[in-house]
């Protein structure tokens, strides 16, 4: 027992650096609207500052604050950057496209430097090709997303490290290329979602027991454990799969800093759950309650990438399958884990004690941070 007894402050430590470390990453994503009419390229693109200083390490005195100054500065190395990032063709020939302005835009999760863009392709073009290339050799994670308008229709497209470039016939949609595009940034979107996967856990973590008198106890048959399961996570599916329709189709659209703060607080209580359960025989009805607001979290990033007209519905089926499919890969590694560990004590103390205790630290900062009770 006393080699035991080391672990379970190791353990919890290393849990909550990991929390902390989770905490500070954000998502990077730049977005790139673009409009084809006749042989004119217009459009914008908007690439968080703090990937501008990745791109062209634009903060000077290395402050860690990019002043308008600092990034004016940085201006013509911005252009050339974007210039060689990416490659617009038609039919096979290169378009040009230049920057042509420079502002700062704020966004939910920060300030953007806002390029605007204009160029020429070659008439009467058939086929258009993108090419992105912008910061993955730097940042693997960073997605490129896609708001195309060209030969009467609205196309729209994530590019990533390994998927790069795209074509469109114009005077169509591509209903294939949309799903699979959907479908891999809803994939993305719930495994780079720290907030979502710790909410996830936390409902997941208990399955595995049952509460008593003395407190969490390991459950001794597999059937009841599969059956909670099954109920927190299709409850949790089916109400984040109902806000997010509802928003993404513009019926109910609620502020955004309201979500994300709704959002961390799901996760405080989540967590604090797990430590003094009062909601424990039913936990599918707090999947279910707390599953509506993860909901309208979804429809933010779908609401960035946009629904292609004349596919929206396959659009939004393809990337709530994603989020889907991402979510189930989380629970068939999560849940043999933790029935195979269950009734050891580690699993009860650390994990699930002490892993509880960190992640409703941690989320508590970000309620407060996305509340605007403290500055993130």
């Amino acid at each position: 027992m006393s080699r035991v007894r080391g672990w379970p402050p190791l353990l919890g430590a290393v849990l909550a650096l990991w929390a902390f470390a989770a905490a500070a990453h954000r998502p990077s994503d730049a977005f790139l609207t673009l409009r084809l009419d006749g042989g004119r390229v217009g459009g914008q693109l908007e690439i968080a500052l703090r990937d501008v200083d990745v791109l062209v390490a634009a903060d000077a005195n290395a402050d860690r604050l990019l002043t308008w100054g600092e990034l004016r500065a940085s201006r013509a190395r911005l252009a050339a950057v974007v210039a060689s990032g990416i490659r617009l063709d038609a039919d096979g020939r290169p378009c040009t496209l230049a920057v042509t302005d420079l502002r700062v835009h704020a966004r939910g999760d920060g300030r953007y430097a806002w390029l605007d863009l204009a160029g020429a392709c070659p008439l009467a073009a058939r086929v258009l090709a993108l090419e992105y290339r912008l910061l993955f050799d730097l940042d693997p994670t960073h997605r490129g997303l896609l708001h195309l308008e060209a030969g009467g229709h609205a196309h729209a497209a994530v590019f990533s490290p390994d998927a790069s470039r795209r074509e469109w016939v114009l005077g169509h949609s591509s209903a294939t290329g949309s799903f699979i595009d959907y479908l891999r940034e809803g994939v993305h979107h719930i495994w780079i979602g720290i907030d979502h996967i710790l909410f996830l856990l936390a409902l997941l973590l208990p399955s595995v027991l049952v509460w008593r008198a003395a407190g969490w106890q390991p459950v001794t048959r597999l059937r009841p454990a599969l059956y909670d399961v099954a109920a927190t996570v299709t409850a949790f599916t089916l109400a984040h799969s109902i806000t997010l329709s509802l928003a993404a189709l513009d019926l109910v659209r609620p502020p955004g800093a309201v979500v994300e703060s709704a959002i961390a607080a799901s996760v405080v209580l989540a967590a604090l759950n797990n430590l003094r359960p009062l909601v424990w025989r039913r936990r599918w009805l707090l999947a279910f309650a707390f599953g509506l607001v993860h909901g309208f979290g979804f429809a933010a990033v779908l609401g960035e990438l946009g629904l292609p007209d004349g596919l929206r519905v396959l659009s939004l089926l393809a990337f709530n399958l994603g989020v889907e499919l991402g979510q189930l890969a989380i629970v068939l590694v999560a849940v043999p884990l933790a029935y195979a560990m269950r009734a050891h004590r580690i699993y009860r103390s650390v994990l699930l004690r002490l892993g509880s205790l960190a992640v409703a630290v941690v989320a508590a900062l970000w309620f407060a941070q996305r509340s605007g009770l403290v500055s993130g």
